[in-house]
């Protein structure tokens, strides 16, 4: 087992391909989202939780002999930064296995939600749980994450539904904020859906997020973002509007669930907001898309939903690409409709289902992440300077990534400095011997 200290210094040399991601401090758009920064040989050498220089194997190794950094052999593998996954629902408890035999019997979403399931179910079994049953599973998710290359994790709540319960979601957030070695960035989601309490009472739910929740958790410091779910069978897009104006009154960024079943206008509401990213996408209009690759909000895309409903349809990200949008790639991680944690098939999904090609997924799944989350200064590329971020893919050449779907290639993961993750390669010739 290779050293896990957080002062120590580390070389990561030899790569078959160094993937930087380095380039100007702007979102990728268009052509530049192909654009890897590739060192062949390359190494990385970090010191503490920061990156010390990135480049050529030859031209670093003199000055990691000098720093006595730890040597770590990346021949025939990618070191890449680690994944920035900027979409999930990671705070559940249980999970909604029976709701996945529902849909396989052929009920819609909305006809799930009807008949007790979807998001109401989750919130029974969130009241019911204790806040210690939530981090023992979600910290079990967070080690999955990490095994799968992930180093930054955007978490929201929102099975909690009322105040109360979607404060303690937050508590229970930063509590894992303490225990975990990767990075979570907070997400209040204040109106996720109707709790049950308040049928037919939607002006007084919204009343009570704005007046009570928001604010507390604004006061708290246990929410970086805000959202809001505006959908057919959720809320419009003058409830979003309302919600999201006051968490940014109170420093809360806005983020926006946009377009997923129905188009209602929530594209065209983050941009005017200026939110952080518009999620799901799948219902975009043109008028959209351009709005879109005007505006500095970021298209999250998040393919495994539509892989486990089943449908026959993904987001449009050839058109967003070729327009000039800003793309990012996220799990979305949920009980209810994407339960996968594994970034590297949602590249999978990304290149077979919405034709993006692999280096525009893993831009997307860093660099693009990064920015979604307002941390880009730090995260998504390996640069001097940046946070020492990264995984190392047992595969010679990115495209492999993808191209060998729902494998986990990381073996090793190191976020700060640290190594999180490691396990042993699977070396052809250990496999194979002549």
């Amino acid at each position: 087992m290779l050293p896990s200290r957080t002062k120590q210094r580390l070389f990561f040399r030899d790569a078959s391909q160094l993937l930087t991601l380095a380039g100007p401090p702007v979102p990728r758009r268009g052509t530049d989202l192909r654009e890897l920064g590739i060192i062949r040989r390359g190494a990385v050498l970090t010191q503490g939780e920061r990156i010390l220089a990135v480049g050529p194997t030859s031209g670093l190794a003199r000055e990691a002999r000098r720093l006595h950094a730890i040597s770590i052999d990346c021949r025939g593998c990618v070191v890449m930064p680690g994944f920035v996954d900027s979409h999930t629902h990671l705070l559940f408890a249980g999970n909604r296995v029976e709701d996945f035999e529902r849909r396989l019997q052929g009920k819609t979403y909305e006809e799930i939600a009807r008949a007790g399931g979807g998001i109401r179910s989750s919130a029974e079994r969130f009241r019911e749980a204790r806040p210690r049953q939530l981090i023992t599973q979600a910290g079990r998710f967070l080690r999955q994450f990490a095994a799968y290359g992930t180093t930054t994790v955007e978490v929201k709540t929102g099975y909690g539904l009322d105040p109360t319960q979607e404060l303690k979601a937050l508590e229970v957030i930063r509590r894992l904020r303490e225990r975990t070695p990767l990075e979570l960035a907070p997400t209040l989601l204040a109106a996720h859906a109707l709790p049950p309490d308040y049928p037919g009472k939607r002006e007084a739910f919204i009343k009570r997020v704005i007046g009570e929740l928001i604010p507390a958790a604004a006061r708290g410091g246990l929410a970086e973002f805000v959202d809001c779910f505006c959908d057919r069978g959720a809320f419009s897009a003058e409830d979003c509007r309302r919600v999201l104006a006051a968490g940014a009154q109170h420093g809360l960024v806005p983020r926006l669930h946009a377009e997923q079943l129905t188009h209602s206008g929530a594209t065209r509401l983050a941009v005017r907001l200026g939110a952080a990213s518009a999620d799901h996408l799948d219902r975009i209009r043109k008028a959209d898309l351009c709005a879109l690759s005007r505006s500095d909000v970021i298209a999250t895309l998040l393919p495994g939903a539509n892989f486990h409903l089943g449908l026959g349809h993904y987001p449009p990200a050839r058109e967003l690409i070729d327009v000039g949008a800003a793309v990012a790639l996220a799990t979305d991680f949920n009980p209810g409709t994407s339960p996968t944690l594994n970034m590297q098939f949602i590249l999978s999904l990304a290149c077979s289902q919405m034709r993006m090609m692999p280096a525009e997924a893993i831009a997307a799944a860093t660099i693009n992440a990064a920015y979604s989350l307002r941390r880009a200064e730090r995260l998504g590329s390996l640069e001097p300077g940046k946070q020492a971020d990264l995984a190392v893919m047992d595969v010679a050449d990115y495209r492999e990534v993808p191209y060998y779907f729902a494998w986990n290639h990381c073996f090793l993961t190191v976020k700060r400095g640290r190594i999180i993750h490691q396990r042993e390669r699977a070396r052809s010739e250990k496999l194979f011997p002549s």
